[in-house]
Formats: C-alpha cells, sequence, structure tokens
C-alpha cells in the first residue's frame, strides 16, 4: 500500500469516526432537547392546569357570593313583603275586632271574661277594668258587689283587664294586649305563601 493510499485510508477512517462521533453526540444533543422539551411540554400543561384551576375556583368563589348577596336580597324582599303582608292582615283584623265589639256577643264575651276573673279571684277583691270605649257598655255588665267595676283611663282596646291586689295578680284579657302578643308569635308558613308543599 502506497503513502498515499495510506493517507487516503487514514482520511477515510477519520472521516467516518468523525461522521459516527458527530451522528452519535447529534443523536444524545436530539434526545436530550427532546426529554427537556416533553418536561417543559408537560410542565406548561401543569401550570396551565393550574390556572384553569385556580380560575375555576376564583370563578367559583365569585358565582357564590354573588349568589349568596342574591339570596340576602331576595329574602329582605321577602321579609318586606311579608311584613306589608302581616301589616294588613293585622289591620283587617282590627278593622273586624272593631266591627265585633259591636254586636251583643261582644257584651258577652266581656261578662265572660269578668266571670272568669272572679273564679280566679274565689273570695279576695277584685277590680276589673273595661276600655274607656266601652264605657255604655257599664250597665249590661253583671258584677256582684265583691267587685270593682270601673272605665280604665287608658285605652286597652276592648277586653277586660283586673287586678287582684291582695295576690298581685293581674289578668290581662284586653284585645291590644292579645294582639299584640298574637302580632309577635305570627309566622306566615311558605306552603301557604307558595300554595303548595314547604321544603324542609
Amino acid at each position: 500500500m502506497t503513502t498515499e493510499e495510506k493517507l487516503q485510508h487514514f482520511l477515510e477512517f477519520c472521516m467516518e469516526d468523525a461522521r459516527s462521533r458527530s451522528a452519535k453526540m447529534l443523536d444524545e444533543y436530539t434526545a436530550a432537547l427532546e426529554e427537556a422539551f416533553t418536561e417543559h411540554q408537560q410542565n406548561a400543561i401543569r401550570r396551565a392546569e393550574q390556572q384553569v384551576e385556580l380560575e375555576k375556583k376564583q370563578i367559583e368563589r365569585e358565582t357564590n357570593k354573588k349568589l349568596s348577596l342574591e339570596q340576602i336580597n331576595i329574602r329582605r324582599e321577602f321579609g318586606k313583603k311579608q311584613d306589608e303582608l302581616k301589616e294588613k292582615l293585622f289591620q283587617e283584623l282590627l278593622d273586624r275586632l272593631t266591627e265585633y265589639m259591636k254586636t251583643p256577643e261582644y257584651t258577652t264575651l266581656l261578662n265572660n271574661q269578668a266571670r272568669k276573673a272572679l273564679e280566679l279571684a274565689d273570695k279576695d277583691f277584685i277590680t276589673i277594668y273595661i276600655d274607656p270605649q266601652d264605657e255604655e257598655k257599664l250597665k249590661d255588665l253583671s258584677i256582684p258587689q265583691s267587685a270593682e267595676l270601673l272605665v280604665s283611663e287608658y285605652s286597652f282596646m276592648g277586653g277586660i283587664r283586673a287586678v287582684i291586689p291582695s295576690r298581685h295578680i293581674l289578668i290581662d284579657n284586653s284585645f291590644q294586649t292579645k294582639l299584640s302578643e298574637a302580632k309577635r308569635d305570627f309566622r306566615f308558613d311558605l306552603k301557604d305563601i307558595m300554595g303548595g308543599e314547604a321544603n324542609d
């Protein structure tokens, strides 16, 4: 083999070796790049998913906040409407009581209330008060002499009030107190308002 052939053979060998190492390095570099790209892609997907989750939670919080505010407004409006209806209802009740107080049944009621108060007093002295607007009914009330029947200085909208001083007992069968208690304890039943079954 001549020197020139040897050099040619050496050159080819070196070139083949360089190409082989270059290809290997290129493969390793490409694999490293692909691995870095895959990792970067996975990180990007994970960050995107986290961002979506954060945004979703933020939207849920804002939606819940808006819903809560809307529920508060609905409850407030519902409460206002209930109060209006309650006032209307009790005004109508008051009007009916006023009409009832003009009937003979009302005088019977006063006599019954007075009789029950006298039974409670037994033999103790009792003072029975009627409302100033019922003064003309004094003659229609049958009260024994062991009791004092007076017209109150203050209106209590009808009915009677009585005092048994010896036992420190106040009997309050006034319409004012009964209406006040009824108004305080009155609640609308949702199924009546909604026209069906109430949701428990």
